[in-house]
């Protein structure tokens, strides 16, 4: 096989070293002849002036003359400039045939290629679709070999990318018609583009030929010769993922080898490297070997080089590995340098230098992002705007480097996770790195905070049908990003106690604000991960303030847990970390502690501080206070002192329009009034807190509210046991599928009276043997003897 000579189709090489050789040597010797006429002087100056430009000369004449011998010479590729037919093409001369261009067999493509060649039987285009670089060429290649026998006319490729620039169409119209001996476009307009490409079809009517255009970038680039018209010609067209929807056009695509595959790529690339022959590891049996060619993305032309090169120096494939994990998982704000096979990796990426530089950059960007994001983050990352973003990411997305999700967010494809880390870490230094980290944080942070503000005045979502915009949802914006948000908190091992200081503010107020989401949706799990993070860092013990706030948040997720005693440990840590001034939130959350496991005294003393150290302008904390306090003065048993502050706390609450702060203050003021004996005002108390649970999903303060409604009613009106049932049936119901608690114990207790006062004895034992077990096991004292002595009168009626 010899391949053709010159230049695109086999035009003339260019004539202008030709030229230039002659100017310099008829200028020399008009020089030569000057100086013989002017002084001996001037003559001993320009004499050797001359001979420089006679010998320039001369060598100029030697490179034209080098470049044209090697021009019609064979170059060994079997096709040049990328132009190729077989040998016996009755379209070409003798001396002009050349083979198909062999770029090596691809392991675990015979799926592929027999797809590509049944297509070439039965459809007139083909088009093998797939990112850059990840082999689309190969496989077009080894697809056309198998089928040539198909096409005894003549099979051609042209390569439509020739030193990395693409032609346009009238370049490649313009190829064609010279190798098909057509008339060329005589113009890039569109009408002459067609008249071009209609010769062409009617040259090859009627034969069986095989046209084979690779690397097309763009669909611009073969829109002339869609769609063809010919019934015996095939064009087989290789390219990326731009190649989507042409008319007339049956596609197939390529995705990235799988692991195994690309472990017999890196194996196959260590055999043909110099030291293959010294004796170690076969990577096709070194598990380490898949870890390798995963964080190569399984891109063909990087895990070839990697292999290659690491057989040529024997480097260790644990080596190889370490230096590898050690750039993709170092956070981005630690310096570390490129190992040689991380360096390797980079430089073999051709897909990513194709990119714009802008979308190299946005590329880079993304990586720092764990979790898939918008449009509008992405904007924040980059710090470009929006309308520049949305034409990147539309670059990204079409040659496949990301993809969407759902909620017009966007993620580099998991493939290129590693790989686009490597590159981050080999372009962009340690400033620009915490810089974009910094403005995402700050972004996030912000967004929050606004978002979770708005929490308390909006039901939990389960109940409710949102209509609002996204942006003006919460609830929406906190699911559609929480990965992001707790992946962005919860940082990787040791990267929290490095974190740079434009960083670790902004991180910490996203902590805080997450933490309100997540304790307001009931995330228990997740919330207590973020607290222990917090702790975790080095800036929570070097500001007490820190630790004070993260040890005041598992003091109320162990509350709601119904862990008290817990819950009094870390709250007493809490108290004595923040500080006299920002104590009141741990104070009064320590009563409560406290209150739940008993300890009245204690907890109306720690109550009366909080309300204390509270600020005037703090209105809901000083109502969360009011209404703590009036719950243990209740059960202390000082009814006017917590009608008093329950009455404030509902004042504050109402003006405030926190709608579940004043149905909980209306749910204790039901038992104050029933213990006052004013049953209207407790009536009127439970109905009204009914109302506003009516439009608050928070099915504990429900349940309260029924208990204690449910409770008062049998207390005052005994002939209407029945509705008090089914108003303690209800709570049960509310109450059940949890871990037991006082609450359900109690609910348990009032249920068997109520069933004593519709004569049923029966179920009425029932509820007290149960109300008596459960509050015994939540150390329920008061509870549990109450259950008791119902049980005993009881036994002793019978």
């Amino acid at each position: 096989m010899t391949a053709p000579s010159g230049r695109e189709g086999g035009g003339r090489p260019p004539r202008w070293p030709f030229l230039v050789a002659v100017t310099t040597v008829i200028g020399g010797v008009l020089v030569n002849l000057a100086s013989n006429l002017l002084s001996e002087l001037a003559a001993g100056i320009l004499g050797p002036a001359s001979f420089a430009l006679v010998i320039s000369g001369a060598l100029g004449w030697v490179v034209f003359d080098v470049r044209r011998r090697r021009a019609g010479r064979p170059d060994g590729s079997g096709f040049a400039d990328g132009v190729a037919t077989p040998s016996g093409a009755p379209t070409l001369p003798p001396d002009r045939m050349s083979g198909w261009p062999s770029p090596g067999r691809m392991p675990g493509w015979d799926a592929a290629v027999n797809d590509v060649a049944d297509l070439l039987g039965r459809e007139q285009a083909v088009a093998v679709r797939g990112r850059r670089a990840v082999g689309t060429s190969a496989c077009a290649i080894q697809a056309a070999n198998r089928c040539r026998d198909d096409f005894p006319d003549g099979q051609y490729y042209l390569d439509l990318r020739p030193g990395g620039r693409p032609r346009s169409a009238r370049q490649v119209l313009t190829a064609l018609a010279r190798i098909l001996g057509t008339p060329p476009p005589v113009s890039a307009r569109p009408q002459a583009l067609a008249e071009a490409a209609d010769a062409l079809r009617r040259h090859l009517d009627g034969r069986r030929i095989l046209v084979v255009l690779d690397n097309v970038d763009r669909p611009e680039q073969v829109r002339p010769l869609l769609p063809p018209t010919t019934r015996t010609c095939r064009l087989l067209l290789a390219g990326g993922p731009a190649l989507i929807g042409l008319r007339g056009v049956a596609e197939r695509w390529i995705d990235e080898p799988d692991i195994d595959d690309a472990v017999e790529i890196f194996a196959a690339a260590g055999k043909a490297a110099p030291a293959a022959r010294t004796r170690r590891a076969d990577p096709r049996v070194d598990p380490l070997v898949r870890d390798i060619v995963e964080i190569c993305g399984r891109q063909p032309r990087a895990v070839r080089a990697l292999g290659y090169r690491t057989a040529q120096h024997s480097w260790r494939h644990a080596d190889v590995l370490d230096a590898l994990q050690r750039a993709v998982r170092t956070p981005p704000h630690q310096r570390t340098g490129l190992a040689p096979a991380a360096r390797l990796l980079t430089e073999a990426d051709t897909a990513y230098r194709a990119l714009s530089a802008e979308a190299r950059r946005l590329y880079r960007l993304m990586s720092l992002s764990p979790a898939p994001v918008d449009r509008a983050t992405i904007a924040a990352l980059a710090a470009r705007r929006p309308e520049q973003v949305s034409a990147l990411l539309d670059e990204l997305t079409a040659t496949a480097f990301v993809r969407g999700r759902d909620g017009d967010r966007y993620e580099i494809r998991p493939p290129l996770a590693g790989y686009a880390r490597l590159h981050l870490r080999a372009v962009d230094p340690v400033r620009r790195r915490v810089a974009a980290q910094a403005r995402l944080t700050r972004y996030l942070a912000k967004h929050a905070e606004r978002h979770a503000a708005g929490l308390a005045a909006l039901g939990s979502p389960p109940d409710r049908e949102w209509t609002l915009p996204l942006d003006d949802d919460p609830y929406g914006w906190f699911d559609l990003h929480q990965e992001l948000l707790l992946a962005v908190v919860r940082v990787p091992a040791g990267a929290a106690e490095t974190l740079p200081r434009r960083v670790r503010r902004w991180w910490f107020r996203l902590a805080v604000a997450l933490c309100g989401w997540l304790a307001h949706a009931e995330r228990l799990d997740e919330w207590e991960q973020v607290c222990r993070t917090v702790l975790a860092t080095p800036t929570a013990e070097d500001r007490p303030e820190v630790a004070g706030w993260a040890h005041n948040e598992l003091g109320a997720l162990y509350r709601r847990r119904h862990e008290p005693h817990r819950a009094a440990t870390v709250l007493n840590l809490a108290v004595i970390e923040r500080g006299r001034r920002a104590t009141a939130q741990a104070r009064m959350n320590l009563g409560l502690a406290l209150l739940d496991l008993g300890q009245v005294d204690d907890a109306v003393d720690h109550l009366a501080w909080s309300r204390r150290h509270r600020s005037g302008a703090d209105r809901a904390g000083l109502a969360l206070t009011d209404l703590a306090l009036g719950a243990a003065r209740l059960a202390r048993g000082e009814l006017d002192s917590a009608h008093r502050h329950l009455v404030r706390a509902a004042n504050t609450f109402s003006a405030l329009g926190d709608a579940r702060g004043y149905a909980a203050a209306l749910t204790n003021l039901v038992l104050v009034h029933t213990g006052l004996g004013e049953h209207l005002d407790a009536a009127q108390a439970w109905r009204a807190a009914l109302r506003e649970y009516d439009s608050v999903n928070d099915p504990n303060g429900r349940a309260a509210v029924l208990l204690n409604a449910g409770a008062a009613l049998l207390a005052a009106s005994p002939g209407q046991a029945r509705q008090a049932y089914d108003w303690l049936a209800e709570s049960r119901r509310l109450r059940e599928g949890g871990r037991p608690t006082a609450g359900l114990g109690r609910t348990l207790l009032y249920l068997g009276d109520a069933a004593a006062a519709l004569d049923d004895p029966d179920e009425a034992r029932r509820h007290w043997v149960d109300a008596a077990a459960i509050c015994e096991a939540v150390g329920d004292g008061p509870g549990q003897s109450a259950a008791d002595a119902r049980l005993n009168t009881a036994v002793h009626e019978v």
